[in-house]
């Protein structure tokens, strides 16, 4: 039997994943990994880190699985979007990569649009100039640092960078690349118009490929690191959530998911392109070839989660310690104490900065409500619920595009709580399920790796063959109709602190 490998550079680890043909898990491997922070609002990580955490848990997981190396087909990747990492001629990092949620680049995106135009830029890009995004990135580096940008010759994400250590070649993928504005994404290359107009040499870029399509072979090098053999097809993979997509057979129209990861995701699968003149979802290329889609993004969902748990409750976590389980299952236990609207207390999840629906990199976190009657379960059921609000202003704006979305998928880290999937169907207000596979993205990078070693013969066939429906949770129309109560406050809340969230940033 052939396998495939699935490797996932995420922001808090990079996990790999052998499958056999029809998606069964054969090894496993996470390998963690720091993020910086060096100023309020900043995000940055090491790419050195993301290819060491590659290698290592590749090479762990074709020693634990005991079959031949030989016999894997090919490896896809997977990772977090947006990330910029910068090459000198040698192809040495030049600095630790600025990352998805980094949100210092608020004046480069006010003159990305007044350089190209908001409108043209929206036409081109399918998006308007976001701090998340990599094009802004640049020109910060540009900016701030033109010593860095003068030696820079390649500009990488950073699954790409992965790609480059493990072939040699510098490449990305159109669904990646789209999250970078400087493609046009109707058309699926690089815009020579975007790249001329902000002093972006079009050689900096790497060659574009469909996901499945096979960038690369592993060299010599990466085989001794790895435990690939070399000449190991690389598929061209795909961004973290057009590869969680793949994972979730979310490859046809009327298809959709809802992610809880670090950010929190609500993505739908279109035959044809479909741009939000507002601007407050992103559309992407997909990676299926020839299709897109739409998503909107909330920065800081199951990173909400964590913060808490990290700040808040360490009583909790040295019981979980004690007791040999997951602090989250202790968390989830808590919350369910707590009755719908966490006993009056609203969580506004804007930690860094947020995307859909606000466009807003200086929105903070906030908790309204709060008194000394609150504990710390309403806190966590607040923070929880918040999310699910967050995500619902995704939902809504999907809705009025035509997405016409009457059923979900959940991934992610969230999507092991029943109880915050409860909460998302009680919320959206329609059936929230789960497939019986739960390793996202690198299970999507996998199957469009069996695409490229010719296992299958397309995507869709492939997600026919591999995904299967594990469980669903049916919304309750009471429940519903509480919640809409708390999250018609929520909606105001931004609203209500946007110019104050504004001062406190030139603080």
């Amino acid at each position: 039997m052939k396998y495939t490998i699935g490797i996932d550079i995420g922001t808090s680890g990079t996990k790999t994943v052998m499958f056999d043909k029809n998606g069964a898990k054969i090894a496993s491997a996470t390998v963690e990994y720091p993020l910086y922070q060096p100023q309020n609002g900043w995000a940055e990580q090491d790419a050195a880190d993301w290819w060491r955490a590659s290698a290592e848990s590749c090479k762990t997981v074709i020693e634990e699985s005991g079959i031949d190396p030989h016999d894997v087909a090919a490896v896809g990747l997977s990772g977090q979007m947006h990330g910029l990492v910068m090459l000198d001629g040698e192809g040495n990092v030049l600095r630790r990569s600025i990352i998805w949620c980094d949100g210092r680049t608020a004046e480069e995106c006010k003159m990305i649009e007044d350089t190209v135009g908001r409108e043209r830029l929206i036409e081109i890009t399918a998006n308007p100039a976001l701090t998340g995004f990599t094009a802004s990135k640049i020109m910060w580096v540009k900016r701030h640092e033109p010593e860095i940008f003068e030696r820079c010759r390649k500009i990488l994400l950073p699954k790409d960078y992965v790609r480059f250590m493990l072939t040699g070649e510098a490449a990305s993928d159109v669904s990646d690349a789209s999250g970078m504005q400087l493609m046009d994404i109707k058309n699926r290359c690089w815009s020579e118009e975007v790249c001329e107009k902000l002093g972006i040499g079009m050689d900096m870029l790497g060659k574009l490929y469909e996901s499945p399509d096979i960038s690369g072979y592993v060299t010599e090098e990466a085989s001794r690191l790895t435990g690939l053999p070399a000449g190991t097809p690389v598929v061209a993979g795909a961004g973290d959530n057009a590869a969680a997509a793949v994972g979730m057979g979310v490859v046809r129209d009327g298809r959709a998911f809802t992610t809880i990861g670090t950010s929190g995701v609500v993505f739908a699968h279109t035959d044809e392109m479909n741009i939000d003149p507002e601007g407050r979802v992103h559309t992407f290329c997909c990676a299926v070839p020839g299709a897109w889609h739409v998503m909107g993004v909330t920065q800081a969902a199951g990173l909400s989660l964590r913060w808490l748990r990290d700040t808040v409750c360490t009583d909790e976590a040295a019981r979980a310690e004690a007791e040999g389980v997951d602090p989250y299952v202790i968390m989830d236990a808590e919350a369910e104490s707590s009755p719908i609207g966490a006993s009056r207390l609203l969580y506004l999840p804007y930690l860094m900065g947020e995307r859909t629906p606000h466009l807003d990199p200086n929105a903070r976190g906030a908790f309204v409500g709060l008194s000394a009657m609150h504990t710390r379960g309403d806190m966590i059921r607040a923070v929880m619920e918040g999310v699910c609000y967050s995500q619902a202003d995704s939902l809504a704006v999907l809705n009025g595009m035509g997405a016409d979305i009457d059923n979900m998928l959940i991934c992610g880290g969230g999507a092991k709580s029943a109880l915050w999937i409860g909460m998302l169907a009680d919320v959206y207000g329609i059936p929230c399920g789960r497939i019986e596979s739960d390793e996202g993205p690198a299970l999507g990078a996998a199957i469009l790796a069996m695409v490229g070693a010719g296992i299958y013969p397309t995507v869709g066939a492939a997600c026919d063959a591999v995904v299967k429906l594990r469980d669903v949770a049916d919304p309750d129309a009471d429940r519903h109709a509480e919640y809409m109560k708390y999250y018609g406050i929520y909606k105001n809340l931004y609203g209500h602190l946007k110019d104050d969230f504004a001062a406190l940033a030139k603080m």
